[in-house]
């Protein structure tokens, strides 16, 4: 494994890097819009960031005390959820719900340990779609000191689509047409906020590719052309290698590929998209330079260390995603308490639900009924039937989950904090109730997030 200032050096962006491991400055993260250039654009565009470069990339080593200080220069308040990292409740980065609003002008902090190596990625969580589209999110490398040496390249590609005029000008980021399917796409397609990167690499170098995908609509299909690609890690965690070609990767999903590098000179491998009538190339791996020397180690990483769920005699808690309805308990507390829809976080359209009930948020004072009631340090586990046409990725905020499995289709054994049910798809994870506290469950489609599919799992 590469040291943090080398894999930092080696991504396509140019990353915000952290300061010295043990120093006791914290990161800061300015939420600001900042005016980029996006390509094929004549204009700039008023992109939301964390800092001057974009994609931001940290990284900070397992267990290591972590501290970064969110400063909002935006016009509304903000948060940052650290997606898929297993935090302390406080920490989750959930307005009304686990924190108050970061209101603009001020700060919050952030302190935790990452208890998990593995790829993850940060944003807000509230007003996401219109965040997420210009932009403010940031990927969070947690290295592991068992990795060290593994692979003699590791490149970080962060997936986004734009929904952008050839002005710079940005489109409406939602739409009704799309909200009520499968979301509404962005016609320029990024990787690292650039067409598609072409790297080098050695002939016969050992290969790590760390895919994000930030898009809060997009599924790609992955395929590796021209090498034997194995996805290493799933969400950021270490699973048995399984072959790259036909894996989903739903929004907000991350897979960790590895592969050797073909030795002849100029060989291109190609990782690409190919759902739909044309595959879409998404970076270039050109072989160039000094061949490396044989190394025999398999391309696998040190097996995930996490919860470890007890299947027998768990409770199971079925889950059904389906069309929504505006909640009239809902609507009458509302008008009861005179809150607002701004001050909820809440759209006024509502396509989606989860158990049939429709919640996309309130304050933390007054929150519905949960989802479902659990024990810590409980076992549980949890089907999802999905009753739509549409794909869902479903989120569990502060936990990793193990997929247990499908009645549609063969899924290889694997850790995620956020799984793609397909329609019609009954779909079974396992999971050890973490820390107490009130943990977000929804889609990573954020239009069907914020039009109903969310809810939350209250863990005592």
């Amino acid at each position: 494994m590469p040291s943090r200032r080398s894999f930092l050096a080696m991504t396509a962006a140019a990353p915000l890097a952290l300061p010295a491991r043990g120093a006791t400055r914290p990161v800061r993260l300015v939420a600001a819009e900042r005016p980029a250039t996006l390509p094929g654009r004549s204009g700039t565009s008023p992109l939301w960031t964390y800092g001057g470069d974009w994609p931001l990339a940290l990284s900070v080593r397992r267990g290591e005390a972590f501290e970064a200080v969110l400063e909002n220069r935006l016009a509304d308040h903000t948060s940052i959820h650290w997606h898929g990292v297993r935090v302390p409740f406080a920490m989750d980065g959930v307005p009304h719900v686990t924190q108050k609003p970061v209101e603009p002008g001020q700060d919050f902090t952030y302190r935790f340990s990452p208890p998990d190596p593995g790829t993850f990625f940060f944003h807000p969580h509230c007003d996401t779609m219109q965040a997420l589209s210009r932009g403010l999110a940031g990927v969070l490398i947690v290295e592991d000191p068992r990795e060290e040496g593994l692979f003699d390249a590791d490149h970080l590609l962060v997936l986004k689509d734009w929904r952008v005029r050839p002005d710079g000008g940005f489109e409406p980021f939602s739409t009704d047409a799309g909200a009520a399917r499968a979301g509404t796409f962005g016609g320029l397609r990024t990787v690292n906020g650039a067409a598609a990167p072409a790297l080098k690499a050695p002939p016969g170098a050992r290969i790590r590719l760390r895919v994000v995908n930030i898009d809060p609509t997009r599924v790609p299909v992955l395929e590796l052309a021209g090498a034997e690609g194995r996805v290493i890690a799933t969400d950021g965690n270490a699973c048995a290698p399984f072959p790259v070609q036909g894996w989903a990767l739903g929004p907000a999903m991350r897979a960790e590929i590895a592969f050797i590098q073909p030795a002849r000179p100029g060989a291109e491998v190609v990782l690409r998209d190919v759902w739909g009538q044309e595959a879409f190339p998404l970076a270039r791996i050109i072989t160039e330079g000094a061949a490396r020397g044989a190394d025999r180690r398999p391309l696998r990483l040190p097996e995930a260390e996490l919860p470890e769920p007890q299947l027998k005699g768990a409770p199971v808690i079925e889950m059904s995603l389906l069309t929504g309805h505006a909640d009239p308990k809902l609507e009458a507390w509302m008008k009861e308490t005179g809150m607002s829809l701004d001050a909820l976080c809440l759209s006024e359209r509502i396509f989606w639900s989860i158990n049939r009930r429709a919640w996309p948020g309130m304050s933390h004072e007054h929150l519905p009924p949960p989802l479902a009631e659990l024990k810590s340090g409980r076992s549980y586990v949890i089907e999802m039937l999905n009753g739509t046409p549409h794909r869902h990725p479903m989120h569990l905020h502060g936990h990793t989950f193990k997929v247990l499995g499908s009645n549609q289709r063969r899924l290889p054994p694997h850790w995620a904090d956020t799984v793609l049910v397909e329609p019609k798809e009954r779909l079974r994870i396992a999971f050890v109730a973490g820390e107490p506290g009130d943990w977000m469950f929804h889609c990573h489609i954020i239009e069907h997030q914020e039009t109903g599919m969310m809810g939350y799992f209250r863990v005592s």
